[in-house]
């Protein structure tokens, strides 16, 4: 097999490619299927013992090696996986990590092949390192018993449900959002309490709460602080989930429903992650963006949440200039919610009684009235609220009318 060597030091660094070019330094050779022989090169580099055995340091440090070569060979497979379904966005770089060491010397592998193609697979190369060294911290093990002490999960779907008939209108899923790559900060006087209280008094059926740290400045200590004031309306965990582990950390900080993106995971991905989510009392919100993810999702059993975004994540519409992404391609498109609920998607929608969620470009009482028009029965708001004054005015203005209880 064909690829890089990957060597890493016993202590993890954080890193991730840049989309703006660095000289680069290909260091290729062929990877056998022997750990001894892939493993050669630092072991001739380590003293031995006075009985000629290698040191137990060593041979931690070999196993670590082992260990992150794997994680990263099951990344590739995912890839591939992936890419049958045709999802375009890769789990991690194909051509390997961009860091390698070898003693003292560092290879940083960049080029177009491990350089991300546009935001939301930047987000998810970063979102792996990252949940790749959370895990370290506190293992799966860790985190199941940390739900002992975690708040009982609440029923998002009957919330949405509810709404809906007090209403006659779309279930508001309110977003408790600082800030994102395409928006910049959204707001500057952000307090999170604050602002969930505002959505819950204006309205709001549940709330959606960024947790991601890097691009949307959202964190868990914020879906924290809105559990622990009290407010009642049950909380999305908006994280790029790529990963189980993820999906318990989230319960263990207080979560009642997740997000699962069909543009990110495969199909048994989103089959065994919905399964953990039925377990653990989450709903789980399963996002699409266009027909061919609709269909993927259409023909999983026991979803009962879809998400459909807007906004175009067409990666065939998107351009690098010099490795900068241009933004400019994540355009919205309202008219996205009514073409795929369209025909046979919403005759097995209704069928199977799922619940959409219409997502980004809503602005106005005339778009939620579309939208709803089109078959969905809740929509997720965030940045045309949270810029308000008085995000619970803003709800108002959004509808056309006051919808708090």
């Amino acid at each position: 097999m064909e690829g890089f060597v990957s060597f890493t030091t016993p202590t993890p660094r954080l890193s991730f490619p840049s989309l703006n070019p660095t000289p680069t330094h290909l260091f290729r050779r062929s990877l056998p299927h022997s750990n001894s022989v892939l493993f050669s090169p630092i072991r001739s580099q380590l003293g031995e013992s006075e009985d000629g055995s290698t040191s137990i340091s060593a041979v931690k440090e070999d196993a670590e090696v082992a260990l992150k070569v794997k994680e990263w060979e099951v990344g590739m497979f995912h890839n591939e996986v992936a890419a049958t379904q045709g999802i375009r966005i890769r789990r991690r770089p194909p051509t390997g990590p961009p860091l390698h060491y070898v003693g003292p010397f560092e290879f940083r592998l960049q080029n177009e092949g491990n350089t991300p193609r546009n935001i939301l697979e930047e987000i998810v190369w970063h979102k792996d390192v990252e949940v790749s060294q959370l895990k370290e911290k506190k293992p799966l093990g860790t985190l199941k018993k940390a739900l002992d002490n975690a708040p009982p999960a609440r029923d998002f779907i009957g919330a949405l449900i509810a709404a809906h008939e007090r209403t006659g209108l779309p279930a508001l899923i309110a977003e408790v959002k600082k800030a994102s790559p395409s928006g910049g900060i959204l707001r500057e006087d952000f307090d999170p309490v604050e602002i969930a209280r505002a959505y819950e008094k204006g309205g709001a059926a549940c709330l959606s709460v960024l947790t991601d740290e890097k691009y949307f400045k959202g964190s868990f200590e914020n879906m924290e602080a809105i559990r622990s004031a009290g407010v009642k309306c049950p909380l999305l965990c908006k994280e790029f989930i790529i990963e189980a582990w993820q999906i318990y950390y989230a319960r263990s900080k207080g979560a009642d429903a997740i997000l699962l993106i069909a543009a990110v995971l495969p199909d048994l991905d989103i089959k065994y992650m919905t399964k953990i989510c039925k377990r653990l009392g989450l709903a789980a919100l399963v996002e699409v963006h266009d027909e061919k993810e609709m269909d993927r999702v259409l023909g999983i059993e026991g979803i009962e949440l879809i998400g459909i975004n807007n906004r175009n994540l067409d990666i065939t519409q998107l351009f690098t200039c010099h490795f900068c992404l241009s933004t400019e391609t994540f355009e919205v498109d309202i008219s996205n919610t009514k073409k795929l609920l369209e025909g046979e998607r919403g005759q097995k929608i209704r069928e199977k009684d799922i619940i959409v969620v219409g997502e980004s470009a809503l602005f106005t009482p005339d778009d939620i009235a579309f939208v709803q028009e089109a078959g969905a029965k809740a929509v997720l708001v965030g940045e045309s609220i949270v810029k308000q004054s008085d995000p619970g005015k803003g709800i108002a203005g959004l509808f056309g009318k006051d919808i708090s209880l």
